[in-house]
């Protein structure tokens, strides 16, 4: 089993110890990312159905989405369009960013990134892991600040 970042949340996802987690979908787990350096920043973390993985050798955590059968990849791209509609709605951003990286952490997840009319205008046309300092931003507080956001996140993907 990995013992990656990625897998490592998961498993206190599953163990009741994330109060990150949005909710769950098909190919995983929607939640609030640690660092907020704009406000409703989410990940998709995959937990696929064993029916999705029937027949193929993907790994219980995969390290990219090419690593997926296709109604696997197929139905994690979908969960990360969902998720964007969630914080689309949550935060009344203007646009949004979608990334799969896995390059620093070499398991599959999807970012979703709402940009805003209000970011200094050169940042919001750069890439936000370019444009913001994600290390240093500030950490997510599920049960605070980010409370009312959580909820809004929540009744938008139960809908």
């Amino acid at each position: 089993m990995s013992t990656g970042a990625i897998s490592a949340r998961i498993a206190r996802i599953k163990a009741g110890h994330d109060p990150q987690l949005i909710a769950r979908l098909t190919s995983g787990y929607a939640i609030l990312g640690n660092q907020q350096p704009l406000d409703g920043c989410c990940m998709l973390l995959p937990d696929l159905p064993a029916d999705l993985l029937a027949g193929s050798s993907c790994p219980p955590t995969p390290a990219h989405l090419n690593d997926l059968p296709p109604r696997a990849r197929a139905t994690f791209l979908t969960d990360l369009a969902l998720l964007g509609d969630a914080v689309a709605a949550a935060t009344g951003c203007e646009r949004l960013n979608y990334l799969m990286l896995c390059n620093q952490v070499p398991e599959l997840h999807g970012h979703v990134i709402p940009r805003y009319a209000h970011e200094d205008p050169v940042k919001r046309l750069m890439d936000p892991f370019a444009a913001y300092d994600f290390a240093a931003a500030r950490k997510a507080d599920a049960s605070g600040r980010d409370a009312a956001l959580m909820h809004r996140l929540q009744g938008a993907l139960d809908r």
